[in-house]
């Protein structure tokens, strides 16, 4: 191996190293096909060895469903930035966090929502469940629902919600029908009627 085709090390904290290939794979699974990206093309991009890519995530196939968990679930953080004011304000700016997102990392959000590549088997369908939970429970946390007043009911109400989102994106994104400012609109306004109008005949309880 020459001086020019070796991997290019950096001093990296473990979990900054572990980040990079993370960030790598994630990269190339947005713009390939899964089948066409192999652990070499990861380790070559992210400068590392394959074999620390073992380490970290084991498999490709696993370290694919860390990609397509992480692109589908919306994290904490993203619940504890959301601004103080109304609700319609809130929802807003959490549309607003989430169709940001999304622009970022558009090629790879749209190849996790449909992750036939690795094929549907029980564990893919575990990783996108789960996700689809963790995430809906973000929602409910952002419109003001604690642990305590949290449901299976209004969790799968968002869970459903999720479902057009998912829809709203593709028509954004692929076919053009629709524009950012219109998914916008779509996404808020049916959040909030969902809080405001629905949400109360699943949960009469209350927050």
């Amino acid at each position: 191996m020459s001086a020019d085709s070796a991997p290019k090390w950096r001093r990296l904290e473990p979990d900054e190293r572990r980040e990079q290939i993370f960030a790598c794979a994630a990269a190339l699974f947005g713009q390939r096909p899964y089948a066409d990206v192999s652990t070499s093309d990861i380790a070559a991009a992210a400068g590392v060895a394959r074999g620390l890519i073992n380490h970290y995530f084991g498999t490709k196939r696993q370290l694919y469903l860390a990609v397509v968990k992480r692109a589908l679930t919306v994290p904490q953080f993203a619940v504890e930035m959301l601004p103080e004011g109304s609700l319609e304000t809130r929802l807003s700016a959490a549309v607003d966090w989430f169709l940001d997102m999304v622009t970022r990392q558009e090629k790879m959000w749209l190849a996790a929502i449909a992750p036939e590549g690795i094929g549907r088997d029980a564990e893919v369908e575990q990783i996108l469940e789960e996700a689809d939970r963790e995430s809906a429970d973000r929602v409910l946390e952002a419109v003001g629902f604690t642990h305590h007043h949290r449901s299976e009911e209004l969790n799968a109400v968002v869970r459903a919600y999720a479902g057009m989102v998912k829809a709203a994106g593709r028509e954004w994104l692929v076919r053009g029908s629709l524009n950012r400012d219109q998914v916008h609109a779509l996404l808020s306004k049916s959040l909030f009627t969902l809080v405001s109008d629905v949400f109360p005949e699943i949960a009469p309880s209350g927050r």
